[in-house]
């Protein structure tokens, strides 16, 4: 295994259960990331744009971002992160419950990079997980972080 640093990945979800299971999942497939944790859409928003102009926001490569959570829900965080300069160039992957398609609509429209529907169990996440590296880690060139 080549060594590389951790990539920085946002994780914004509530539900400590799908939480536990991303951390579990990337753990399991042996990929190295620095994984921050936001709790729910205001606390996201928070740490890549801190609120007073408190210094420059976190910088992840990537955002995983849930759909259905309490304060600012996951279209109203993508709406916010594509309308800002300082975060419209972040990756966003939908990561959600949800397989509606007018869910998957929206959040096309509201510019999200990629939608996928939660697997259901460990081995079903740690194979997303494995294909999330090699496609977004891998193989695309992302943006250098600002």
């Amino acid at each position: 295994m080549s060594e590389r640093s951790a990539v920085e990945i946002l994780l914004v979800e509530d539900n400590p259960a799908d939480v536990f299971l991303t951390e579990a999942a990337f753990e399991a497939a042996g990929v190295a990331v620095q994984l921050h944790l936001a709790r729910d859409g205001v606390e996201a928003l928070d740490l890549l744009t801190p609120p007073g102009g408190d210094g420059p926001g976190l910088s992840p490569r990537l955002v995983l971002l849930d759909l259905n959570m309490p304060r600012k829900n996951g279209f109203e965080v993508l709406n916010a992160l594509k309308a800002n300069d300082q975060t419209r160039h972040l990756p966003v992957v939908i990561l959600t419950t949800s397989a509606a398609q007018s869910d998957v609509e929206r959040c096309y429209q509201l510019q999200a990079n990629a939608y996928v529907t939660k697997p259901s169990g460990l081995d079903e996440f740690i194979e997303f997980i494995r294909v999330l590296e090699r496609y977004w880690l891998q193989v695309v060139r992302l943006p250098e972080p600002v």
